[in-house]
């Protein structure tokens, strides 16, 4: 009883967190108070503003929901054990999916969140299959980046079958600059953001290999990436679905997910890794080789 209880205390955060940030697209009051009832408004008011103003370490930018937890759900799950605050900002709700539904994907996506321990799950409200360079979706990823000032972001490598991952890449690429100039105003509920830059800039991989600039070690967290990306039931392989077959519901994909944690944990001399590319030489800190 007592751990169903805790699940669902749990459940109920990281709905809030997410509403938190989509009352700006969508919600109101009235259905706010229609939830959760007036005699927690107080309590609700005051949980929306310490969410809105939380600072991040890092920020995961997907084009869909799955494409963090495919591409570096074990390097998350890996930053969330070492307490620093991760966030994942999906640009589209992955209404054009073949299996699933936008409803289904929000619920597994929330499922998800749980399961890596993250502290936002946002989502863009980008159209998916067209995910363009606009000035309004270039404005929608810098107030994120301003909002939770990450010292990391990351995106889908720039090379990819699919296009949309392609099209945030390029977005998430240009808005990391941009973010950092004074001159381009961005008003969060009409208070002025400041300018800011993260630190740094990392691809993950998705479909296409690449040459990593570095490998986690993601050995004590695997397990916990393929629970998080289990969570989409209605994506991946499923003997009870009816629906059609995708590139990623076959059943040898999942084996592929862990085939290539395990090749790039052997280039490491560890039992699973993710690949990761930086346009810059990242830095080597030599010490930490002689403290081992």
């Amino acid at each position: 009883m007592l751990v169903e209880h805790l699940k669902t205390k749990i459940t109920i955060f990281v709905l809030i967190q997410q509403w938190a940030i989509e009352i700006t697209y969508a919600l109101n009051k009235a259905c706010l108070f229609k939830v959760y009832g007036k005699n927690n408004k107080k309590w609700l008011s005051s949980s929306l503003k310490i969410l809105m103003i939380m600072n991040l370490d890092v920020i995961v930018f997907a084009a869909h929901p799955d494409d963090a937890e495919i591409g570096m759900g074990g390097t998350i799950a890996m930053l969330t054990k070492n307490d620093f605050k991760v966030g994942i900002v999906d640009f589209t709700k992955g209404e054009l999916g073949t299996r699933g539904s936008v409803e289904i994907r929000q619920k597994e996506a929330s499922q998800s969140a749980i399961i890596l321990k993250i502290a936002v799950r946002e989502n863009l409200h980008i159209h998916d299959g067209n995910i363009q360079g606009s000035k309004e979706n270039l404005i929608k990823v810098m107030m994120a980046i301003r909002r939770y000032k990450p010292k990391i972001i990351f995106a889908p490598f720039f090379q990819d079958r699919h296009p949309d991952h392609i099209d945030t890449s390029k977005i998430v690429k240009r808005t990391f600059f941009q973010s950092g100039l004074t001159k381009i105003k961005t008003f969060d509920k009409e208070v002025a953001q400041e300018a800011y830059r993260p630190s740094h800039l990392f691809y993950y991989m998705q479909t296409y290999p690449f040459e990593p600039s570095f490998i986690v070690d993601i050995s004590n967290f695997f397990e916990t990436k393929m629970k998080a990306v289990r969570a989409y039931e209605s994506q991946f392989h499923n003997t009870k679905s009816t629906e059609a077959e995708t590139f990623i519901s076959k059943p040898e994909f999942v084996k592929y997910l862990e085939a290539r944690a395990c090749f790039y944990g052997f280039q490491i001399g560890k039992s699973y890794g993710e690949a990761f590319y930086c346009e810059n030489k990242p830095e080597l800190n030599l010490m930490d080789f002689l403290k081992k």
